[in-house]
Parts: C-alpha cells; sequence; structure tokens
C-alpha cells in the first residue's frame, strides 16, 4: 500500500513539473512572438518615414538611404492607401491577387484587422495610411504552440496508453495465475471424490446416486480445465458448432427449474468451424447464465443459430429486464455487473474467449427495457 501511494504521488508531480514545463515554453512563445511582432511594427514605421523623406527629398538631397529601407523589404506584406482608401502601392504581395479586384480588396481587409495601420503625413493634409500583415515566418511562429500542445498530447497519449497496456497486461498475468492456482487447488479434493466414487461402487451404492455424482465429477474436471486454459494460447479444432453449442445448452437445461422455457432452433446441416470446444461450451453457459439471471430465474431462452456459408450466428434471445443503450458496450468490460453480488467478470471473460481466442464477434444485438434482449455471437466459416 505504501508503495503504491509513493507511486501515485511520483506520477502526479511528474505530471505537474511536465505541465509546468508547458506552461512555461508557451509563455517564452507568446512573449517572443510579442517581440518579433513589435520588431516588425517598427520596421514598419521606418519604412513609412522612409517613404515620407523620399517624398520630400529635393533635387539635390541624398535618397540613398530611403531607398534602402523601402527595398530591404522583402518579407512583410504592405499596402499603402491615402485617405479616400485608393491603394497607391503594395509590396510582397503576389500578382495575382493584386490583378483581381476582388481579392486585392479582401487581402486589403484581412490587412486592417491583422495590425494597426500606419498613418504619416506627406503634406499638410495629404495623408497616407500604411497597412501590412505579418511576416511569412511570424504566421508560421503563430501556429507553433499549436503545434507544441498538438505533440504533446500525442505523447502523453502514447505513455497513458503504454501504462494502460502494462496495467492492462499485468492484471491478465494475476488473472491466468489465479485460474491455474484454482485450477491446481480443485485437482487435490476431486482426485479425493474419484477415489470415494470407486468405493461407492464396491459398496453397492444406488447406481442412480452413483452415476449423477460421476457426472458432477465429470463437470468438475471440465471446469478444471477450462481454468487451466486461461492465459494460455488454446488449441483449436475444426467442430460442429451446433453440436458444441448443444452440449452446454443441453447441460444447462438439466439443471434449472421447469420455470426456464429453454427453446433451441438450428439448421440441420453441421457448421464447422474452427473453435476450442471446452472454452466455447463456457463462453455459451456464461451467456444463458447472465439470461437468466437477467430474467430473475424464470423466463424463456432461445438459442438460434444461422449459417449463410460464409459467416455462423448464434443468437441467445430473453425476455428478461433488458439493457439500457448505453450499456451496449461497457457490460463487456471486466468489472461491470448490475448484480449485488458479482465481479462482472463473466461478460468480459466470454467477449475475450469469442474475440481473442476465437476470433469471432459479440455483441448486443437487440434489446429493449423489461421485453428482452439478444446477444449475438458470430464466426468465420
Amino acid at each position: 500500500m505504501q508503495f503504491s501511494t509513493k507511486r501515485n504521488i511520483t506520477r502526479w508531480v511528474l505530471m505537474s513539473i511536465s505541465f509546468l514545463i508547458i506552461v512555461v515554453i508557451l509563455w517564452n512563445t507568446y512573449i517572443f512572438f510579442q517581440i518579433f511582432k513589435n520588431e516588425e511594427r517598427i520596421k514598419m514605421e521606418v519604412w513609412a518615414t522612409a517613404q515620407k523623406s523620399l517624398h520630400t527629398a529635393g533635387d539635390n538631397a541624398d535618397v540613398d538611404l530611403p531607398l534602402q529601407i523601402i527595398s530591404n523589404n522583402t518579407t512583410i506584406p504592405i499596402i499603402l492607401t491615402d485617405q479616400n482608401d485608393t491603394v497607391l502601392g503594395s509590396n510582397n504581395i503576389d500578382e495575382e491577387v493584386i490583378k483581381d479586384s476582388t481579392k486585392f480588396r479582401n487581402l486589403l481587409q484581412s490587412f486592417k484587422k491583422s495590425n494597426n495601420r500606419i498613418e504619416f503625413e506627406i503634406d499638410k493634409g495629404n495623408i497616407r495610411y500604411l497597412y501590412y500583415a505579418n511576416s511569412p515566418l511570424l504566421s508560421k511562429l503563430k501556429y507553433y504552440p499549436i503545434a507544441l500542445v498538438m505533440i504533446i498530447f500525442l505523447f502523453g497519449a502514447l505513455v497513458y496508453n503504454y501504462y494502460k497496456s502494462t496495467k492492462m497486461g499485468t492484471q491478465n498475468k494475476l488473472w491466468a495465475g489465479m485460474a491455474k492456482e484454482t485450477a491446481h487447488q480443485i485437482g487435490t479434493p476431486l482426485s479425493s471424490l474419484i477415489g470415494w466414487v470407486e468405493i461407492m461402487k464396491a459398496d453397492n451404492v444406488d447406481e442412480t446416486t452413483v452415476t449423477e455424482i460421476e457426472k458432477d465429477i465429470q463437470r468438475l474436471q471440465h471446469i478444471t480445465d477450462r481454468f487451466s486454459k486461461i492465459g494460455s494460447e488454446p488449441n483449436l479444432e475444426r467442430r460442429d458448432l451446433i453440436t458444441e453449442t448443444q452440449d452446454a445448452y443441453e447441460y444447462l437445461q438439466s439443471r434449472f427449474s421447469k420455470q426456464v422455457v429453454f427453446s433451441f432452433k438450428a439448421p440441420k446441416h453441421e457448421i464447422p468451424v474452427l473453435i476450442n470446444p471446452t472454452l466455447h461450451g463456457w463462453a455459451v453457459e456464461n451467456l444463458i447464465k447472465n439470461a437468466i439471471d437477467a430474467m430473475r430465474g424464470r423466463g424463456t431462452i432461445t438459442i438460434t443459430i444461422e449459417d449463410d456459408g460464409r459467416i455462423a450466428k448464434i443468437n441467445i434471445t430473453d425476455n428478461g429486464k433488458g439493457i439500457p443503450k448505453n450499456q451496449f458496450k461497457t457490460i463487456f468490460e471486466p468489472g461491470f455487473t448490475t448484480k449485488k453480488r458479482g465481479w462482472g467478470l463473466g461478460l468480459s471473460l466470454t467477449k475475450r474467449i469469442v474475440e481473442e481466442y476465437h476470433k469471432g464477434r459479440i455483441r448486443v444485438l437487440h434489446s429493449e427495457i423489461n421485453k428482452g434482449t439478444t446477444i449475438q455471437i458470430t464466426f468465420k466459416r
């Protein structure tokens, strides 16, 4: 417990430090952007001053410096207008935009929104307005924080996915270990029970009683075999889906009260599918037991097997309490249960058997509250 607490504290400290680093980087990027933006503003003010000096220079005046200032602007797009908004000149703008009057006017409007205009007077009453946009470099820099946040978000998602996968892997190993240990623990009393059955036979105990005990012992052996297979790659065999499903169905049918009405419908021909008989029977039993719980031990369960030559389908239908639509997927998650007593592992294990081991698919095909549910398993032929 202490180790877990320390690990959580370390995780939160690392997350806080990472968040602080992100904030510092973004803040410095913002400051750098503002400094760069102010420098471009100063360049445009100097450009406006050079334009004014060039316009007011006499015949013998030295205009080399103003001309150099004006010609050195090769990155910042500008539009020069008079007080009537008549365009007097432009620089660093695509020729195609200049030729298209509509596009040029739209561009001017965008310049007006980008930065505050620079106003300067050429002569008395002769006002010029300089509109400019951010340079390409500054425009790219504007999107840098967004790119940085996206990269950090992606990195965080990768870390989270790795952590989640590691955690799930650890949990899977734990459950597999517990299952194998359970199988091992059951094996010892099971061996003793087999011995006692032989003694009962020798003592001429009622044959019907002995036969039923043997069936239950076989059942326990079957369950032990199931638990021992968890965490291991199962051996898949091409078996008749109808026969394997019917075996699980008939076993449960004989052990539940007559208040549960069972119905089984299937094609008359065989449906060979690659499955592990032991695990498939476990999955079917889990679904039938879950259906019986949903009906509170009273109702009708119908198992229908369909085959179209490419896909085989098993539909298990009950007339129980139904499942809300927002729980169609969550019922298969580990730990999810609506029962007062239960670990929420039955449907999760069934999903794993069907999808991971048998490469099939399981889903809630249809459900209505207080009317019933149909869960469907599909296998590729």
